[in-house]
């Protein structure tokens, strides 16, 4: 039999669904090898190809489904039911009048989607067909990239961006490294360092590389960039050897080859399986409070529309039931209509009645308002006070469809570390076993001129604390993942270190390792470099020391810690351990650990990082343990992280405490400023931190979170140590409360003087048991409910020691709780991006832990206090702008479509339009549309360095206030009143009427020709020039664009009733409005009446102005009364001064 039972279980468990190893890994063939026989079976599985594609539509799939996306609006959907409808039954209106509208809306947005689609090709293509360089059968061959398959070896050369997801075989330096920047992923500009696999690193040439028999076994696609776990099997003359491969080997699509001549690599991951690809996905849909606003007035629109057109139906029917009535002699039924049911009678003429009244639901807000949205992110874009000039960065918008919601935050949750702070470290100083060492100032390679002398605190060291200390600066020296750069040049960046000297320059993806190194330089002792896996350190004596890096724990977030094992020249072997207190001190056998543990505490009161170093002497016997221990890790597909904790766990133990460092981080400029800005605007600000208490608290204290007087809350794992946390919340939960009189503090009651600040501190030990639901205590439901509780009263909460998850947990809790805040998360690491997807608005800081906080985030900012106009000034005019155009809409749809309904009443209930075609389709189209879009986008009710200086402004549009309820209901009743002044006061102008000499009908008042379409066309005209001067009394910041597009739109609209109606139009089977128009305007009288009726619909608007803004004025409308007063003083002084000019030029002559 040719094939064995093992191959048979192979293929089985490859092609059987649901096989855990088929779903979990995938195997690789470097070259498209097979491997030997009688090692498994070679399945050539399917892969993708190489192709990008960015782009949603083919030229084939665009208009259906677009259409399919654009009709799962609910009002697209709606207009299209309309419109079948009036192709179906006979309306009274021709479909045209809804069919036109929402062919308009529907057309701009394909045309839009379809322009972005375009673009997305254009870069795909680009991409796609740009050329890469393959090895096959021993040769160099040149590809398009999107040919390229799994399995497939690449040449890649400096300066190139990698094809697609790799493993590094080999590469032009020795020792197997190469340098890469990931800029385009993760934002990170700093050099990171990738391994070869060791068996291929030696292999330089084509031939070499062609002759690798080897497969890849690794886990299937997955986003996480920092994350991949499989092992490569080279087959030799004997067994297969394997080794494992993690991160470190795999070169990431978009990443960039540095400062390496050239690498071979093979390619694992293809096309759309890249990471770069996977973590293109589409984030979750935000939705603002304001769409939420907006599709509940929908919804009572719907409502109003259809109890309108079930009243006319049920007048309708009351109307005819007079025989005299139901057919008059010019309106008789057709025998068919005669014979049909009277539901379906009933029915029909309600469909009728829907299709007459269906404009009071506004199809072009909908356009109307994501035009005002995407052109309204162009103003936070295009700010230059928002411009960075260090990071030649701008702010940026990654979706425009919050854009209010930044006027509406009530908590803001911010990461300490580089949001708050620079992430810009300077070592301070270290203790080594109680001894104080503080070199000169050094910061991120810039040092002082002449700092070369140590300054030396508590120079009484012993025999074996020499030893110590210099084990200590040892520790630090080796205990890094620094890269060292010899040259004075990176990237085109001097970065001198001594006067003239060029020298090295450290460069890390973590800020806090190139200042340890660094402070090490200061105090004598310099890492030089690695080179052949020995790591080589520059005694005080100017000695060069080589330690062999044998192995590197590497640093993780959970752990907070990294070790290295080391082997000395003279043999010996270390294991040198650095990490945060709370994770070496548990440790920890032997050392001074009291006095270092004081020193620490004393550094992280003064708002100080503190680290601290540990080292364990390792025999042989232990060293070997602790290989086989981590290479059984290492070659786990299936849990592999978990693996390696549990190694590095029972690794990592029974330690020798060496000392500990101190490194400044600090504050970032203005946050201060900004922090107390946002809590005069009636905000509450969260921090949440991964750093220990102490350290946070200062922070807290520098950036004017916690005041002085600020009474501190603690609700901490060394209190619930002391008491049940049962006992510390209801503590807590008295004391907030007593001062509050059992009353919660109102979101937006501030800092008031006449209460006590209360600020709480939590940590990520107490939250986990505040949220964990326990079935042992019934208590335990209640603590979410105690815990918010004392949050709502706190002024400020500090969250330390938080995971990410944590992070994000504290997002959804004060979002989920009952007053359902708008929330706002602030941050500029992976750390903090959970946190930044969970809140309701996320704003990314492109700070110096890369940009993946940006990438995800809605809006991206280059620094923290650009918050503070971005929230105070873009946030309150964003909101401002829409909640005006929201309400505006409907309420000009409630006058354009209210007379239709009161006409009813006066035509026997016929469906009788009141208004022309033409008008009813372009009302939304042309003669309202553009006033207010241009409103929505430049309004500035008040000046924008007034919003900046007073931030208590921002409490006036708190909570939604201008789309609460009753101002929907002010301006729906204005509107009806609108409606039934312009109908009635025409009306009674054609109340008399009398007949001319030539038979014609003529009003007795106006002397306006009488008929159905005079009267619609004076209703309509005075119900244009009502809304638009309606507006034009709600701008307050006037320009040339504003009075250009609101006069301009008036008369447009004369200009056209003008041609409509003057000119035969030969397209049309009958033109009712001809003459109208004219003939209207042709008498005095009307002229009046129009002026009358637009003073008359405007009055109640501008009285209820006067007396609201002299009662009961809000903080914004006395800031307009000053303003204007001021304006009015100035101009008068200027006219007083033009005419005392004047006098003197009178007297002079």
């Amino acid at each position: 039999m040719g094939m064995d039972f093992s191959t048979l279980r192979t293929l089985i468990s490859r092609y059987c669904v649901g096989e855990e190893n088929w779903v979990d890994s995938r195997t690789v063939y470097i070259g498209q090898k097979e491997p030997p026989p009688g090692t498994e079976a070679f399945i050539q599985q399917r892969f993708p190809d190489n192709r990008i594609t960015s782009s949603k539509y083919t030229f084939w799939n665009f208009i259906p489904k677009n259409m399919f996306e654009q009709f799962r609006r609910v009002a697209n959907f709606y207009f299209l039911i309309i419109f079948l409808v009036q192709l179906i039954i006979d309306t009274p209106t021709s479909p045209i009048t809804s069919g036109l509208p929402l062919f308009f809306v529907i057309t701009v947005t394909a045309i839009k989607q379809g322009y972005e689609d375009w673009l997305r090709h254009k870069a795909d293509n680009s991409v796609n067909q740009c050329p890469v360089h393959v090895v096959q059968h021993g040769k160099v061959v040149r590809k398009q990239s999107r040919k390229l398959r799994v399995g497939d070896v690449v040449l890649v050369k400096e300066d190139e961006s990698f094809p697609c997801d790799l493993i590094l075989l080999s590469s032009s330096r020795d020792d197997g490294t190469c340098f890469v920047t990931t800029a385009s992923l993760d934002g990170e500009s700093s050099h990171k360092t990738y391994y070869a696999v060791q068996d291929t690193k030696a292999y330089n040439t084509e031939q070499e590389i062609d002759s690798i028999h080897a497969t890849i076994e690794c886990e299937q696609p997955q986003p996480d960039l920092y994350k991949f776990v499989g092992r490569i099997n080279f087959y030799m003359d004997s067994e297969p050897v394997a080794r494992p491969l993690g991160s470190e080997n795999l070169l990431l699509r978009g990443a960039t080859l540095k400062n390496t001549e050239f690498i071979y690599a093979v390619a694992i991951y293809t096309g759309m399986e890249t990471k770069m690809a996977l973590n293109y996905q589409s984030k979750s849909q935000k939705r603002s409070a304001v769409e939420k606003s907006m599709n509940a007035y929908l919804v009572v629109y719907l409502c109003i529309l259809i109890s309108k057109a079930i009243v006319n139906t049920v007048m309708k029917y009351v109307w005819q039931a007079d025989p005299n009535r139901d057919e008059p002699w010019y309106n008789e039924r057709t025998e068919t209509e005669r014979q049909r049911h009277i539901v379906i009678r009933a029915f029909t003429d309600f469909l009728a009645f829907m299709v007459l009244f269906n404009y009071i639901i506004p199809v072009s807000m909908y356009v109307t308002v994501e035009m005002q949205k995407f052109l309204g992110s162009y103003f936070i874009m295009w700010d230059d006070e928002m411009f960075d000039e260090e990071l030649g960065e701008r702010a940026m918008v990654n979706t425009s469809d919050l854009n209010e919601e930044l006027g509406q935050v009530e908590y803001v949750f911010t990461d300490k570390t580089g949001t708050l702070t620079e992430n810009n470290m300077e070592f301070i100083e270290c203790c080594v076993d109680g001894h104080v060492y503080v070199p000169h100032v050094i910061c991120n390679g810039q040092v002082m001129p002449g700092a070369a002398s140590m300054d030396m605190i508590d120079t009484s060291p012993g025999p074996d604390a020499r030893e110590h200390e210099e084990l200590f600066f040892r520790a630090l020296c080796l205990c890094h993942t620094v890269q060292v750069k010899e040259e004075e040049t990176v990237d085109g960046i001097k970065h001198g270190i001594h006067q003239g000297k060029s020298t090295s320059f450290y460069i890390s993806s973590s800020p806090d390792e190139v200042a340890l190194v660094e402070g090490m330089k200061r105090l004598g002792f310099t890492y030089l470099r690695l080179k052949d896996s020995h790591m080589e350190i520059l005694n005080r004596e100017d000695e060069i020391e080589r330690f062999e890096l044998l192995e590197v724990l590497t640093f993780d977030s959970v752990r907070r810690r990294m070790s290295v094992i080391v082997r000395s020249s003279s043999g010996r072997l270390y294991l040198f351990c650095k990490g945060a207190d709370s994770a070496i001190f548990p440790r920890v056998i032997s050392g001074k650990v009291d006095q270092i543990k004081a020193r620490v505490e004393h550094n992280a009161v003064e708002g100080l990082r503190t680290l601290c170093v540990a080292y364990r002497p390792l025999s042989q016997e232990q060293y070997q343990e602790v290989c086989q221990l981590l290479n059984g890790a290492k070659l786990a597909l299936q849990d592999r992280d978990k693996r390696l904790a549990e190694a590095y766990d029972l690794i990592e133990k029974d330690l020798i405490l060496l000392g500990a460092t101190a490194v400044e981080d600090r504050l970032q400029e203005k946050a201060a400023d900004t922090i107390e800005s946002l809590h005069k605007a009636g905000m509450k600000v969260w921090v949440l931190t991964g750093d220990k208490m102490e350290t946070a608290a200062a922070t807290c204290y520098a950036s004017k979170l916690f005041h002085r007087n600020t009474q501190i809350l603690e609700l901490t794992t060394k209190r619930t140590e002391e008491q049940s946390l049962h006992d510390v919340l209801f503590d807590l939960s008295r004391t907030v409360l007593r001062q509050h009189g059992g009353m919660t503090r109102d979101t937006f009651s501030g800092l008031s003087g006449d209460c006590t600040d209360y600020g709480l501190i939590i940590d990520g030990a107490t939250l986990s048991a505040v949220l964990r639901p326990s079935h042992e205590d019934s208590n335990s439901g209640n603590y979410k409910e105690i815990f918010l509780e004392i949050c709502r009263n706190c002024s400020a909460v500090l969250c330390c020691r938080m995971a990410p998850l944590q992070k994000a947990q504290i997002v959804k809790l004060i979002k989920a709780s009952k007053e359902h805040p708008i929330t706002l998360a602030i941050g500029d690491g992976a750390n903090d991006v959970s946190m930044i997807l969970e809140a309701h608005v996320g704003i990314g800081i492109m700070g110096k832990e890369g940009r993946q906080a940006a990438r995800n985030s809605d809006y991206a900012i280059p620094k923290f206090k650009h918050l503070k106009k971005m929230l105070l000034v873009h946030g309150h005019y964003y909101y401002i702008r829409i909640s005006e155009l929201v309400q505006y809409f409907f309420y000009k749809n409630v006058c354009f479509i209210f007379p239709q309904f009161l006409y009813q009443f006066f035509c026997g209930f016929s469906q009788q339009p009141l208004y022309d075609t033409a008008y009813l389709t372009l009302y939304n189209i042309s003669f309202t549309s553009l006033p207010i879009l241009l409103y929505s986008l430049i309004e500035q009710h008040i000046n924008m360095d007034i919003l900046k200086k007073d931030p208590s402004l921002y409490r006036d549009i708190a909570k939604n206030s201008l789309l609460r309820w009753p101002i929907f209901i002010y301006w729906t009743l204005l509107g009806v009143y609108d409606a039934i002044v312009m109908f009635f006061g025409a009306y009674f102008l054609f109340d008399n009427t009398t007949f001319t000499s030539n038979g014609q009908l003529m009003t007795t008042n106006t002397q306006m020709m009488f008929g159905n379409w005079t009267f619609g066309t004076l209703v309509f005209t005075v119900l244009v020039f009502t809304v638009t001067f309606k507006l034009a009394l709600d701008t307050h910041y006037w320009t040339w664009i504003n009075h250009f597009v609101i006069w301009g739109s008036l008369i447009f609209f004369v200009v056209f009733s003008l041609l409509w109606g003057g000119i035969i139009w030969p397209f049309l089977n009958y033109q009712r409005m001809y003459y109208v128009f004219m003939q209207m305007l042709s008498s005095g009288p009307a002229w009046l009446s129009i002026i009358l009726l637009i003073a008359a619909s405007l009055l109640p608007d501008v009285v209820k102005k006067v007396i609201w803004r002299a009662l009961w004025p809000t903080t914004t409308e006395r800031i307009q009364h000053v303003r204007d007063n001021r304006e009015f003083e100035r101009a008068m002084a200027y006219h007083s001064s033009d005419s005392l000019l004047d006098g003197v030029a009178v007297t002079e002559t």
